[in-house]
């Protein structure tokens, strides 16, 4: 019997240690990223807490509409640890993103973090794919104060379908969400990926691999 509990509670104790092992809560009240250090850790070294103050805790910005003017129509403002110092080890960040009548958020993803979006301004079409063999689309149309959200690591997107200009505010469950957009990682990667390999993926012809690898 003390052997069954022993290794139920070793099971039970891994589990709860993987579901923290991702972004695990601090020791202190806070780690203010130190941008100087050289040391490498998992996130970023902190800076000595008696020259901790007011200012690395805070960002302006975010009141300030983006510049929509390329190809995609969007601009994404972030308040991640590299804005804002004070969010290192805390698991958050947020961003403004400012759409232009039609631009979109093109097909991305987060590795490290769920998204959870509210429509500020105008109307948005949201959407995720879901993971392999199903790859179902869920798909809305926001209004004005709706709120969706993107499961981390799913591949989501976002299109302006109003007149007008659409702003979000979203907020990701990590300091340092990271980002993939599907075309750029495909198409844009250094040294490019091997063409009979995008072709044979996406079946296209080789001259279009070529084309859209130039794009990028």
């Amino acid at each position: 019997m003390s052997t069954r509990f022993l290794l139920f509670s070793t099971i039970a104790h891994c589990i709860i240690c993987a579901a923290f092992a991702f972004e695990p809560s601090p020791l202190q009240d806070f780690c203010v990223a130190d941008y100087t250090s050289s040391a490498r850790v998992n996130g970023l070294a902190c800076k000595s807490p008696s020259s901790v103050g007011a200012a690395d805790f805070s960002f302006s910005g975010l009141h300030i509409p983006g510049n929509t003017s390329n190809p995609n129509g969007s601009r994404v403002t972030p308040a991640t640890v590299a804005q804002l110092p004070g969010l290192n080890t805390l698991g958050i960040s947020m961003v403004r993103i400012d759409y232009a009548p039609w631009g979109i958020n093109p097909p991305h993803t987060h590795p490290r973090a769920t998204e959870i979006l509210t429509v500020i301004e105008g109307s948005l079409q949201v959407g995720f794919v879901t993971s392999n063999p199903e790859n179902r689309i869920i798909m809305k149309t926001l209004q004005k104060g709706d709120v969706f959200v993107f499961p981390i690591g799913l591949i989501h997107f976002q299109r302006n379908v109003g007149t007008k200009n659409a702003v979000v505010i979203a907020a990701l469950s990590s300091q340092n969400p990271g980002v993939i957009t599907s075309a750029n990682a495909v198409f844009g990667s250094k040294p490019d990926i091997s063409s009979d390999i995008l072709t044979k993926a996406f079946q296209i012809e080789p001259s279009l691999v070529h084309n859209l690898q130039a794009k990028f």
